[in-house]
């Protein structure tokens, strides 16, 4: 059975689980400005096969984050300033694409896991790197490359982008576009390494637009639950959650197996 009819069988529970997990990482996005693709993976690859997980989240991540891309005037230095670590994005995921193939079986499963960890732990430490300016260029396509190399592995493309971007010492907005745009690159190039390797086809494409709906619904969602909850303490929740799952993915795949 293909992926299409898997998701839209009649009496299936995973096309309602599918809807909920998006609606889920749109609400986490719209709280904390990122996270949908993250979340979408976690979840997700614990009922299909990463690829299948990742080929999914192509149309609602790149929407999403397209929108993180504005204002638009401010758009240009950011693209200047980034394209070393774009370059890397595109050339480490596509070079992982064609040496790695598309995320599936175990191996997949524990590095997927382990980039949630990782993801996590840094995170929760509130750990901060600087960036000398004389340094940007370099360690941006190293940045680039090895998240790209992740990306590849896992479909997940916050590690080591975020603590990277985070590591300029930009300012809020500033942070939030720079994050939109990696993340646009990112899943443009995701997109390109599963079509080379046969997981990216029209009929994943029309299902994966569809689920462009919930992603937004939640995301409105989680705008609004933004100026009722603390996105300090929601932030926590979220990140707690994704070492629980990372450590199942990891522990089911290396110990119960």
């Amino acid at each position: 059975m293909s992926l299409l009819d898997t998701l839209t069988a009649p009496h299936a529970l995973l096309p309602l689980f599918t809807i909920g997990v998006f609606v889920l990482a749109g609400i986490v996005k719209g709280v904390v400005g990122l996270g949908l693709p993250t979340v979408a993976m976690a979840l997700l690859a614990l009922v299909m096969p990463p690829a299948e997980a990742a080929a999914l989240l192509v149309v609602p991540s790149l929407a999403t984050n397209v929108w993180q891309l504005r204002p638009w005037a401010t758009l240009g230095p950011v693209l200047r300033r980034l394209a070393p670590m774009q370059a890397g994005v595109c050339a480490g995921t596509l070079a992982g694409a064609w040496a790695l193939g598309a995320p599936a079986g175990a191996w997949a499963t524990v590095s997927l896991g382990l980039a949630l960890i990782g993801y996590a732990a840094w995170s929760l430490m509130g750990a901060r790197l600087a960036v000398p300016a004389h340094a940007e260029r370099p360690l941006g396509v190293l940045a680039g490359a090895a998240t790209g190399l992740v990306t590849a592995a896992t479909g997940v493309f916050v590690i080591p982008a975020v603590p990277y971007l985070q590591a300029l010492g930009l300012q809020r907005d500033g942070l939030i576009q720079a994050m939109g745009l990696s993340f646009t690159v990112s899943t443009l190039a995701l997109a390109l390494g599963l079509a080379m390797n046969g997981q990216y086809t029209g009929a994943v494409f029309g299902t994966s637009a569809l689920l462009l709906l919930p992603a937004l619904a939640g995301m409105a969602l989680g705008q609004l639950l933004r100026e009722t909850l603390p996105p300090a303490l929601f932030k926590r929740c979220f990140l707690g959650s994704l070492v629980l799952l990372g450590t199942h993915m990891v522990v089911r795949e290396w110990i119960v197996r």
